[in-house]
């Protein structure tokens, strides 16, 4: 109820203290305002008691009412609205390129590799309201699933229907990166981020994975990458059954190129992590959320509305009344 209200003169307050004394120095003189008269005896003047004689009380009570209304109104009192407006200073645009080869089914995640990691990537893009964002989809070759918008409603969408299947067999790292730098070649950002994510080696794609690297470095783009795989040993499919059209699993040992993916973060200014379960994995998007921060400048507008005049007024009418009954009714007992 109070969230919006405040005092601007607060230090007056500290007067109402006094209104308790001036009530007990009241109680303690009150009598020798009224006149008295010294007689052997007061049986020919007994009468029953007045009630205007007992309420004359009230109009110091008044009188203390309005001098309460009129501290609390030199305290200002006033309801604050605030109204707020943000503007970007410096948008970062991110390209999200995703291996989508047959290693990404694996079951090392739950359910498995490529749905945790779109999970994860939908939590990062909702996070990310003031960038610009895009995704890039690799295996054999590469290719853009959208390009870099700010309309995440759109990115959403494409995540959600990222799938196995699209792509030629094989891990082209090279084509990937390649193909994420080509959509950031034009972008006037301040800051320009790729989150390269692989779960294999590079085996295949007629792109160099160290030039598509030297182009990211020509044009300022810092590349995060992700090697995706517990250690050890994995569910990973091998095949069809001929029947069902399912897919077919057998444990096989986890490969992932750490040290192409360390060279590539570590050459463009980004940093490598390993996500060997759902867990890290979501760490590990939060903490690039953290590392790439954009700056924003908020405009803050405030609309004060004055309580004291209220205050004043009724204090003044307190003042009135008092006024009014002390010449009237109660005229005879003052």
């Amino acid at each position: 109820m109070f969230q919006n209200f405040e005092f601007l003169n607060p230090q007056f307050l500290w007067l109402l203290l006094g209104i308790p004394v001036l009530a007990v120095w009241y109680f303690f003189t009150q009598n020798k305002d009224n006149a008295t008269l010294t007689i052997p005896t007061t049986k020919g003047f007994e009468t029953s008691p007045s009630i205007l004689s007992k309420l004359k009380p009230l109009l110091y009570i008044l009188r203390l009412l309005a001098l309460t209304l009129l501290i609390v109104a030199l305290a200002r009192p006033r309801n604050v609205s605030v109204s707020k407006r943000t503007k970007t200073n410096k948008g970062i645009d991110i390209v999200m390129a995703i291996d989508v080869s047959a290693s990404m089914l694996a079951r090392d995640l739950k359910p498995n590799r490529l749905e945790a990691l779109k999970k994860v990537a939908t939590e990062f893009v909702n996070e990310r309201p003031n960038d610009r964002i895009g995704i890039v989809v690799y295996a054999g070759e590469s290719f853009t699933r959208t390009p870099i918008t700010s309309d995440k409603r759109i990115i959403r969408k494409t995540i959600s229907e990222i799938k196995w299947g699209e792509l030629d067999g094989g891990t082209a790292i090279g084509m990937g990166l390649g193909s994420a730098v080509n959509r950031l070649k034009e972008s006037k950002a301040k800051s320009k981020v790729i989150i390269l994510l692989t779960d294999g080696v590079n085996n295949t794609g007629f792109v160099d994975p160290k030039t598509a690297t030297e182009l990211a470095i020509g044009l300022g783009i810092k590349v995060y990458t992700i090697g995706l795989g517990t250690n050890g040993t994995a569910s990973f499919p091998y095949a069809q059954d001929p029947k069902t059209g399912k897919l077919l699993f057998r444990n096989s040992p986890v490969e992932i190129d750490e040290n192409l993916l360390q060279y590539i973060a570590k050459e463009t200014g980004g940093k490598y992590f390993r996500a060997t379960d759902n867990t890290k994995l979501k760490a590990i998007y939060n903490e690039i959320n953290k590392l790439e921060k954009t700056e924003i400048e908020e405009f803050k507008y405030y609309n004060y509305q004055e309580q004291y005049r209220f205050l004043v007024l009724l204090a003044g009418l307190l003042i009135v009344i008092e006024i009014i009954l002390k010449h009237t009714i109660f005229r005879s007992f003052i």
